[in-house]
């Protein structure tokens, strides 16, 4: 329990510290992100907020963790320095979907080749057990690259990615706490002390929003923790692997992970790129119904903890049945929010609209030239 307080109090004390100094920094450059005809939020907030939670982060962990006995996790820090570069950039500059991809497949092989992170076997989904390696290896480096994008997209409404994000990062925890894998909870921990830091500031109404820096890197944390939940190999936790796991590890991620793969099969059904922007996101259906964001956020993480308790509770019935279960009831939340919308509600942006065509710089970039105008006048 020391190594818990430590890594939380230590993550939670750097991010909130971290924080107000960001707001201040971002207030005088003028780094904001502004409101357009697709966002949601009404006044010019600062996206930076990735950069304390990071920092928070990977102190925890470093100052925590007994890397001599853990040497994977090396790679996993490499891991979140390559998402925090990539998500920085993003946030200040536009990245191309196309460079983005290519900086989670560069993390996702650090964390799966160095750091030995792989899914070896289906336990038991369509009676399915151990797997090919090519095949281990495909459905390793989608999940992760998957995971990744969903804290990324479901990124919406101010409060939802960062605590659902601290609701993950908690149960996987738990789970490694009580399975003595010390370096993992510490790691899961050390995300929860800079996400519940962070969240003090981001609740309705935001100060500040985490930004791809942030998201991305509670994905790619999340990732590790899954994959090792699932298939622990040959670490402490494998002393009493849980029963499920592949359907209690899709649970506790289902919010972010299944709205992720149906916006992505909307897109790609429309014939769109599956990383367009559009307003069919699960907080955007709750938002036509006229709900608040802090109302939207309390919502879906009580679903989801309520699914996770159903899903461990009936964990004896096996994954198959459980998976698809959970994808029922998922779906089901959608058709309901879907259809109790009001009938003028827009769920598209149009896509001929030369409002959202000509946009092909950052909002952050505009507001620099701004200010170096200003200072030059």
């Amino acid at each position: 329990m020391f190594d818990v307080l430590l890594s939380l109090s230590i993550a939670f004390t750097i991010t909130f510290l971290a924080i107000p100094v960001i707001i201040n920094v971002a207030e005088m450059k003028k780094l904001y992100d502004m409101p357009d005809a697709r966002k949601i939020h009404q006044v010019a907030i600062t996206p930076l907020g990735g950069i304390g939670i990071f920092a928070g982060f990977v102190f925890g962990c470093l100052l925590t963790i007994n890397f001599k006995f853990a040497s994977e996790f090396q790679y996993f820090i490499a891991a979140a320095l390559v998402i925090f570069f990539l998500g920085l950039k993003d946030d200040i500059l536009v990245l191309s979907p196309i460079k983005k991809f290519i900086g989670q497949v560069l993390a996702a092989f650090l964390i799966i080749y160095y750091g030995r992170i792989q899914i070896r076997s289906m336990h038991g989904f369509f009676g399915i057990h151990e797997i090919p390696e090519m095949f281990s290896l495909l459905i390793t480096y989608f999940s992760v690259i998957v995971i990744i994008n969903s804290f990324n997209l479901i990124d919406g409404v101010d409060g939802l990615a960062g605590t659902l994000g601290l609701m993950s990062a908690a149960l996987f925890g738990i789970y490694f706490l009580s399975a003595q894998n010390e370096p993992y909870y510490v790691l899961a921990f050390s995300l929860c002390g800079s996400l519940i830091a962070f969240l003090i500031f981001n609740f309705q109404p935001a100060k500040i929003f985490m930004g791809d820096t942030g998201s991305l890197l509670i994905g790619v944390v999340n990732a590790i923790l899954v994959m090792e939940f699932i298939d622990p190999g040959n670490g402490p936790s494998s002393v009493n692997p849980i029963q499920s796991s592949p359907a209690i590890g899709l649970t506790i991620l289902m919010i972010p992970l299944l709205d992720t793969l149906r916006v992505f099969a909307i897109r790609i059904f429309k014939r769109r790129s599956p990383f367009s922007p559009d307003r069919n996101h699960i907080h955007h259906l709750l938002l036509d119904r006229g709900l608040s964001h802090r109302t939207i956020t309390l919502l879906l993480v009580s679903l989801n903890v309520s699914m996770v308790v159903f899903v461990y509770l009936a964990r004896s019935l096996g994954c198959t049945i459980l998976i698809f279960s959970v994808i029922a009831l998922f779906f089901l939340f959608i058709a309901i929010a879907y259809y109790s919308r009001p009938t003028h509600s827009i769920s598209w942006v149009n896509e001929g609209s030369d409002k959202n065509e000509k946009i092909k710089e950052s909002k952050l970039v505009t507001f620099i030239r701004d200010s170096m105008l200003e200072q030059k006048n």
